[in-house]
């Protein structure tokens, strides 16, 4: 029988919602991440920031571009002191996948980072292909999401 008091693990999933309004997402794929120890105690805290991060092709190899880990830093005296890495950090997937993403990269299209998964034994990352919207794009979903929310509070009765 499980103590009562003992705790479940947590299942974070970090979000990269500017993508969502930055780019028109296609095809998507989960891939792994090579990391070390201190970046997956991070990303396991949920000390992980995906804006701004971009994934480029080098020597046929994804990789993880401007990510941000927090790092906490074991430095005697200072408690919880933290550093923020933002080198790249190379993708696991089968070569199949990268191929079809470097052919859509070479159509003009983008690979950004949506989510990050820590809720399994490994850390994974979701990356899709995205074409970058306009600004007026970006005025209409805007305009969207506001009516939207304009109707949810009318039929709540608010």
């Amino acid at each position: 029988m499980p103590k009562p008091n003992a705790k479940k693990p947590a299942t974070h999933a970090v979000v990269n919602r500017r993508a969502r309004f930055d780019y028109e997402l296609g095809e998507e794929i989960i891939a792994g991440l090579v990391l070390t120890g201190a970046e997956v105690r991070a990303a396991r805290d949920g000390h992980v920031q995906l804006k701004g991060a971009f994934v480029s092709l080098r020597n046929d190899e994804l990789w993880l571009n401007n990510a941000s880990f927090s790092l906490r830093l074991n430095v005697r005296g200072q408690a919880n002191s933290k550093s923020v890495d933002t080198s790249a950090r190379k993708l696991l997937a089968s070569r199949k996948q990268i191929d079809r993403f470097a052919a859509a990269k070479q159509q003009g299209l983008t690979i950004v980072p949506t989510k990050l998964l820590t809720n399994g034994r490994f850390i994974k990352i979701v990356i899709a292909l995205g074409r970058g919207k306009k600004r007026y794009d970006k005025r209409e979903t805007i305009k969207r999401r506001d009516q939207d929310r304009e109707t949810r509070r009318q039929l709540s009765g608010r």
